[in-house]
């Protein structure tokens, strides 16, 4: 059980990183993005967040039980692991949050004098 919680959270953390910096890259131009992916975005972080602190628990039992000193370290290493996940999904949350102000919904929904004001002022790229 412990190798199935270790891959999980080591797999896990690799994608979080790759879809944080993929989110990164559409921070200065969030209208390419929509509502419903800003949505799923949001709800499977939101949801991986939770499935972190059941790992958490689970790891903090075995870590109070009697364990090797090598299951003793790999314990260590994954509950670390798993808490650097945690984070990188709230990241994920917080930066969807961010972008989803400026999805392609919202710039649609404005009128044409308040998207020129906003490409005037700097404030859009287009």
């Amino acid at each position: 059980m412990l190798a199935t919680i270790a891959g999980l959270t080591d797999e896990g953390l690799r994608d979080a990183r790759e879809q944080y910096a993929t989110l990164l890259r559409a921070r200065p131009k969030p209208y390419v993005l929509d509502g419903a992916t800003i949505g799923r975005i949001k709800r499977v972080n939101g949801e991986s967040v939770d499935c972190c602190a059941v790992y958490e628990q689970q790891l903090l039992r075995w870590q109070a039980g009697r364990l090797t000193v090598a299951q003793r370290r790999e314990v260590g290493r994954v509950l670390d692991a798993t808490r650097e996940l945690r984070q990188a999904h709230t990241r994920i949350v917080e930066l969807a949050d961010e972008l989803g102000r400026g999805t392609v919904e919202r710039q649609l929904a404005k009128s044409d004098i308040e998207l020129g004001l906003e490409y005037m002022l700097g404030l859009q790229r287009f």
